[in-house]
C-alpha cells in the first residue's frame, strides 16, 4: 500500500476573483506566469488539459474534474515521464476565496507520494519548490504587471 501526501500551498494576492480566474484559466495568461507552459482545454468537466512545453510537446496532461466559475477549478495531473507506478493520477485544485481587496488562492496537491518531494533550497525540482515559484509569479504578474525574473 501506498502512502499518499497533499501538498498545501495558500497565498494572498491583490486581485479580484474575476481576474484570478481568468489567469488560472486563459492560456496567454497561464503562459506568462508558468515560464511559457501552454495548456490546451476548454475547461469542462470531462475535458482533458494538455500542458506543452516551448516546443509544443505535451509534458503533462489530466482530466477536468470541477469548474465553479471564479470558486473552485480541480483537475487530474500526470506528469507523463514520471516512471513511478501510482494507485491513481495526482489531484490539483484551486481554491478563490475573497476577503477585501485581495483573494486568497489555496492550491492543493493530491494523491503524492514521498518522491514527488525534493529537499533542495536552490531549485524548482518537486511539486514543494515548484508550486510556490508558479503562483509566486502569477502574484507578481497580476499585482505588478510583470513576472518574476527566474533564470
Amino acid at each position: 500500500m501506498m502512502t499518499n501526501t497533499t501538498f498545501v500551498y495558500e497565498i494572498y494576492i491583490v486581485t479580484t476573483q474575476n481576474k484570478l480566474w481568468e489567469a488560472l484559466t486563459t492560456n496567454d495568461f497561464i503562459k506568462k506566469y508558468w515560464f511559457d507552459l501552454q495548456v490546451q482545454t476548454d475547461w469542462q468537466v470531462g475535458s482533458i488539459v494538455s500542458f506543452l512545453d516551448r516546443n509544443g510537446k505535451v509534458t503533462d496532461q489530466g482530466k477536468v474534474l470541477i469548474n465553479e466559475p471564479y470558486h473552485l477549478l480541480s483537475y487530474t495531473f500526470q506528469w507523463l515521464e514520471d516512471k513511478t507506478v501510482r494507485e491513481r493520477p495526482t489531484r490539483v485544485s484551486f481554491e478563490l476565496k475573497p476577503i477585501n481587496s485581495t483573494v486568497k488562492l489555496t492550491l492543493k496537491h493530491l494523491d503524492l507520494l514521498p518522491t514527488d518531494f525534493v529537499e533542495e533550497n536552490d531549485g524548482f525540482k518537486g511539486y514543494n519548490n515548484g508550486w510556490p515559484m508558479i503562483l509566486s509569479n502569477l502574484k507578481s504578474l497580476l499585482e505588478t504587471g510583470d513576472t518574476l525574473t527566474i533564470e
